[in-house]
């Protein structure tokens, strides 16, 4: 059992080292007047290049936007003054690397892209097995809150499992009554949000969504929606982009899916008070006195 799971958490190694290297060039290539397409597909096609495989859709969310953004894919959207959250997943063998960074392209929120970078960097200074969730929403809370600005109540950190992006446990952003107790070997996802004094603290769904996820295998009738649940099969519950699918009749497809219980979608999630936001995220492995980062760039 134990050689079984270190095979098992270098994998998770793996895909997060080439995380890193994507992540790394990426955020060069966020500039004005860039195409957000464009740097999505460079994110996909590069940690196909590396060995791995997308573990969900390039997120690229901007200003009030927290997550769940990805350009369409005739998406004629450029960078402007942004400040840009930019969310990678990879995955070898269906064990996740997830991380993310923002980039601030207008010059003025600094300070807001330091609190959701300083919270994580304190949060990840108590992770050891033992630690509850419980102290990682308070330390996160308190950092974010210390430099003058809000925490996200309604997004969390989470677990990670094979082809589980989002497993339990909830990492919250804040301190919560109850929670569990992280052991060694838990590999999980932390990502604080920060927002300005004009935001809520919470976000909302908006817009149309671009990024869907397989719920369970059913029969169908329609014979395109019978394809596309087909073509879907192959990433395994992980999510994935309209924009990766073949186009013929696919709304009706994916609206068919959809109604039918089959698969999900996640629309933008926006700031209720469109606040500006700002996120950081790193995936982590509990060890038994602390932990192991595996999304962190290796000089």
């Amino acid at each position: 059992m134990g050689e079984e799971i270190e095979l098992i958490l270098d994998e998770y190694k793996v895909a997060g080292r080439i995380l890193a290297e994507v992540r790394e060039e990426a955020v060069e290539r966020i500039k004005e007047g860039v195409s957000l397409l464009e740097v999505a597909e460079f994110v996909e096609n590069s940690i196909r290049e590396k060995g791995a495989e997308p573990a969900f859709p390039c997120n690229i969310s901007r200003n009030e936007e927290a997550a769940h953004a990805t350009p369409s894919i005739d998406d004629e959207t450029v960078f402007g003054a942004d400040i840009v959250k930019l969310d990678i997943g990879t995955h070898i063998n269906g064990y996740i690397g997830d991380s993310a960074v923002t980039v601030d392209l207008s010059g003025n929120n600094e300070e807001l892209v330091k609190a959701s970078e300083v919270a994580l960097n304190e949060a990840i200074k108590i992770i050891r097995d033992g630690v509850t969730t419980i102290e990682i929403g308070e330390v996160i809370e308190n950092t974010i809150k210390e430099r003058g600005y809000k925490p996200i109540v309604n997004l969390t950190g989470h677990g990670l499992m094979r082809y589980n992006s989002h497993a339990p446990p909830v990492i919250p952003n804040v301190k919560y009554e109850h929670g569990i107790i992280l052991r060694e070997n838990n590999v999980i996802a932390i990502e604080p949000f920060a927002t300005d004094a004009q935001g809520a603290g919470k976000v909302v769904e908006h817009g149309n969504a671009e990024i869907y996820s397989l719920i369970k295998s059913k029969p169908v009738r329609m014979i395109e929606a019978k394809k596309l649940l087909k073509e879907i099969k192959k990433y395994q519950g992980l999510p994935f982009a309209r924009r990766w699918l073949p186009r013929e009749r696919l709304d009706i497809a994916l609206r068919t899916l959809k109604n039918g219980g089959i698969l999900r979608d996640y629309p933008v999630l926006r700031e209720e008070g469109k606040g500006l936001v700002s996120q950081a995220e790193h995936t982590i492995i509990v060890t038994a006195d602390g932990c192991e980062v595996t999304t962190k760039r290796i000089v």
